[in-house]
């Protein structure tokens, strides 16, 4: 395959490549050497032709008018005839020279000079008295009258002559001088050949600068075809050219962007590809991480449990007060690794999917008036102070038992975390289609740089406060399943003198539809 591409490019470049621009000028010029040629032989072959049948045409239509001449006879017996003024203008324009005279040789009438040269030429014609020192060719030939070309070895002219008798009895000689057709015929193709060259010169010039502007477009997309082959598509065309091209070079844009369109996906694709195996990196060193915590939350309650149930079997203390803590402190250990063993797999189940959320409506406020009363134990160990702010219903959509465990973990982390007065306030409000829970203790505000990793599993702000009442850094990763999974905001904030957690739930109808 290699091959083949590598004899495709050297063909390619053997290839002789002739301009577009240049090709259509040399045709262009080619056709107008060829007009020249064309006119040079119509010229030398049917010009003189053409020319004497013209002059012959209006030497008959010189005849028709010389019929309709009115001619009157005096008194004297002399006749005469009256010429129009178009008549000496039609003889003025085609160069006509004439005379009519009557049977006896009397002169009616004449246009032209040398009326007595044309009388003594008619009359020789009349009585045939001339034919040896005239050549003629006739060239049309009636019972009235002659046309001929003759050559006047006098005048050392040629001329196209009509001679003949009329309807009146009068006879007539119209002349008109024939100039060397050759002669002209001659100078005409040189001077053809003098223009030709210089409207060649010039169509030459103006077909260079036209072409341009027709090749202009084509060269453009030779360009844009070149660079789209190297994988630049930031090149377009932007010719107009008013045709076709216009429509290619659309067709190239429109080609461009798809293909770059579609480099940009596998580029996408790749680098989707990368973070899928730096995901997959991640999610192995979470792995690791998760268990290196696990680890680390079980083995201090393992060794404690370890450390007292050796001293219990050993006798250690014969004291029954001794032996009691002994046995206290293992069961709250133990107490404690079956509570992290159980959020782990609550958290693992809501993370997963796994734990579906069941919507139900019901009232927040009393469930949270439901939590307090069963924490009122654990209120009064921690000697906190608190106070729900909530006078009437508020009924939400939600699943009831995952937002219990969310109060039960945000008032245990507030007791957990206690200062000053030991207050703990709970309050709701509604707003924009949403009902939105407080928690609110008095304490030391949490340092804003530990805000956004609260909800991250086994964090701690404080691990040796953390310790001391056996927290886990499970129960915000475990509020933030929750509400994830329902949908729903949550945050934390702090203020002057504690720190507020709270989240927000749908709002319900106040009353059940099937009772409305």
């Amino acid at each position: 395959m290699r091959f083949f591409h590598k004899d495709s490019d050297k063909k390619r470049k053997n290839r002789k490549f002739h301009p577009l621009r240049r090709q259509i000028a040399v045709l262009f010029i080619g056709l107008l050497l060829l007009s020249m040629v064309v006119i040079t032989l119509i010229n030398g072959l049917f010009l003189e032709h053409y020319y004497i049948s013209r002059k012959t045409e209006v030497l008959k239509e010189a005849v028709e008018k010389l019929e309709n001449l009115e001619v009157e006879t005096d008194s004297d017996g002399n006749s005469s005839a009256e010429v129009s003024d178009e008549m000496f203008k039609d003889c003025s324009e085609n160069n006509l020279t004439w005379v009519m005279v009557t049977a006896d040789g009397q002169t009616i009438c004449s246009v032209g000079s040398n009326e007595d040269l044309l009388q003594a030429r008619l009359v020789g014609y009349v009585y045939d008295l001339d034919q040896k020192k005239n050549k003629e060719k006739v060239l049309q030939k009636n019972d009235n009258y002659v046309i001929q070309q003759v050559s006047d070895r006098f005048a050392r002219m040629e001329y196209v002559e009509s001679w003949g008798e009329l309807g009146n009895g009068c006879y007539f000689l119209i002349r008109t001088p024939l100039e060397s057709i050759r002669e002209s015929v001659a100078i005409s193709n040189s001077f053809y050949f003098y223009v030709g060259l210089g409207i060649i010169a010039l169509s030459g010039l103006v077909v260079w600068v036209i072409t341009k502007r027709i090749t202009k477009p084509i060269s453009e997309l030779t360009q844009l075809s070149t660079k789209m082959s190297e994988l630049d598509f930031d090149a377009k065309y932007h010719s107009q050219a008013g045709n076709e091209i216009d429509e290619l070079g659309e067709n190239f844009n429109r080609m461009s962007e798809q293909l770059e369109k579609t480099i940009s996906e596998l580029k996408s694709a790749n680098n989707q590809l990368l973070k899928d195996i730096e995901n997959k990196e991640k999610i192995d060193q979470m792995r690791q991480e998760f268990l290196n915590n696990v680890s680390h939350e079980l083995k201090t309650p393992i060794a404690l449990v370890q450390g007292y149930a050796e001293g219990l079997k050993e006798n250690i203390s014969d004291d029954p007060e001794s032996r009691e803590f002994y046995c206290d402190v293992i069961m709250d250990e133990a107490a404690k690794m079956n509570k992290l063993v159980k959020n782990l797999l609550t958290l693992n189940q809501l993370e997963s999917g796994r734990d579906e959320v069941s919507m139900e409506r019901f009232d927040i406020v009393s469930l949270i008036r439901g939590v307090l009363q069963s924490m009122d134990i654990m209120i009064q160990q921690k000697e906190a102070k608190v106070s729900f702010e909530a006078s009437e219903p508020v009924y939400v959509w939600a699943d009831e038992f995952k937002i219990e465990e969310v109060v039960t973990n945000y008032l245990t982390n507030a007791m957990n975390h206690l200062g000053g007065d030991h207050n703990i306030r709970i309050w709701s409000e509604t707003l924009d289609g949403v009902a939105k829970i407080h928690v609110y203790n008095n304490g030391t505000p949490i340092p804003e740089e530990d805000l956004p990793n609260l909800w991250t599993k086994f964090y701690k702000v404080d691990k040796a406060r953390t310790r001391a009442y056996g927290g886990s850094g499970i129960g915000l990763s475990i509020v933030k399943a929750i509400m994830e999974a329902h949908h729903q905001q949550y945050g934390v904030a702090n203020h002057e003198d504690g720190v507020e957690f709270w989240f927000t739930l749908a709002l319900a109808p106040e009353k059940p539809e099937e009772e409305e």
